[in-house]
């Protein structure tokens, strides 16, 4: 998978999840992916205060990334 596609899948991951955040109040962005293994992204709105937003970024988005991108090991956000 070129650079090119990793970030349209990661795109498409982070599309099946925005309407779960938007939902409560907050939404996601890609800021960008690292040496094709580490993606940042921006949680915003209420996601940033939110007390359980770790474990979202853990539990939800994270592992619907790996779903489209396999070689993806670790999702971080960028405050």
């Amino acid at each position: 998978m070129t650079s090119e596609e990793l970030k349209i899948n990661v795109e498409k991951a982070l599309d099946e999840i925005r309407p779960f955040l938007e939902s409560d109040g907050g939404n996601i962005s890609l800021i960008g992916i690292e040496d094709d293994k580490r993606v940042k992204v921006q949680l915003e709105g209420a996601c940033v205060g939110c007390s359980v937003n770790q474990m979202t970024l853990k539990s939800g988005v994270e592992m619907t990334i790996k779903k489209y991108a396999p070689q993806i090991e670790e999702v971080v956000n960028i405050e």
